[in-house]
């Protein structure tokens, strides 16, 4: 086996015994870090994330979008994931 390939086999090893003794807490951020890393391999995702920066200057109403929405989450008027997908059969 070549170097490169022993060093990626090793690699893989370690992970997977990071993996295996990880804290049940922390499962679901590492499987959202290694579901990233794994997208950033669709062309179509490394498109979106290497787009250039929206340099459009930001309309009043805009800002006002946001300073309402800001309202509502102090507020409490906000809803989670679940019930959107539940309200939207997702």
């Amino acid at each position: 086996m070549e170097a490169k390939a022993k060093d990626a086999a090793g690699r893989r090893g370690r992970l997977h015994r990071l993996v295996e003794n990880l804290h049940e807490g922390e499962l679901e951020t590492v499987e959202t870090f290694v579901d990233f890393v794994h997208e950033r391999g669709d062309p179509f995702l490394r498109k979106l994330m290497t787009a250039p920066w929206d340099d459009e200057p930001v309309t009043p109403e805009e800002e006002e979008a946001v300073r309402k929405a800001y309202e509502d989450i102090a507020a409490g008027r906000v809803h989670t994931l679940e019930e959107v997908k539940k309200e939207f059969g997702l």
